[in-house]
């Protein structure tokens, strides 16, 4: 059981009801918050604990599950079958869903940093990009790591940051394949530097 304070809460954002899990560090001064979204499978129970992880690490740590409201009736990932049907409509429900971080504005403990774990920004976002992009990839993720030289491209025309490190010989889910039991040699050396590298970021 994590001694941390975590907590459900409901995001409003137009006419959605998101629901929301908060980790609060166990800290005295402001914290920097990251904003964990989750993966295809939705807010799985390796997503809540990963939250917990960044909280652990001094962030606050939020993490939307970007399908609340779409399982029937009206609920969330928890709401869906397990694997089958309930997993293909998981797949194409979170196709092209973006976050809402109007929590943050909400958040009294929060410092003036915060950063977003998740996918890339659709293209015609990249023009409205503020802050500098750091992708963390594995090597074997052939599908992914093809998206690289299109993504520099389009960031370098639009004067943005965009700072790519490939871990060599791990696969795609570097953060949760490099924790699992049988994991890989590569995946756990990817997992640790990557995790050093995020938090080197956030400092």
């Amino acid at each position: 059981m994590s001694p941390r304070h975590r907590e459900w809460v409901t995001v409003k954002h137009d006419d959605r009801s998101v629901k929301t899990f908060v980790v609060h560090p166990e800290r005295k001064d402001k914290a920097p918050v990251i904003v964990v979204i989750h993966e295809i499978f939705g807010m799985s129970d390796w997503v809540q604990e990963a939250a917990d992880e960044c909280a652990a690490a001094g962030y606050i740590a939020i993490a939307p599950d970007l399908l609340s409201g779409m399982a029937p009736p009206g609920g969330r990932t928890s709401d869906f079958a397990a694997g089958g049907h309930g997993q293909a409509i998981c797949d194409g429900l979170l196709l092209g869903r973006r976050p809402d971080v109007s929590l943050l504005n909400e958040l009294e403990r929060r410092s003036s940093r915060y950063g977003i774990c998740g996918p890339p920004p659709a293209k015609d976002a990249i023009a409205k990009i503020t802050a500098p992009v750091y992708g963390f990839y594995g090597g074997n993720g052939a599908r992914i790591n093809a998206t690289i030289l299109d993504t520099t491209e389009q960031m370098k025309a639009a004067s943005k940051t965009y700072e790519p490190t490939i871990y060599e010989d791990a696969g795609d889910g570097i953060m949760r394949a490099g924790e699992q039991p049988d994991a890989t040699e590569a995946n756990k050396k990817a997992r640790d530097e990557a995790w050093t590298r995020l938090k080197a970021i956030m400092k």
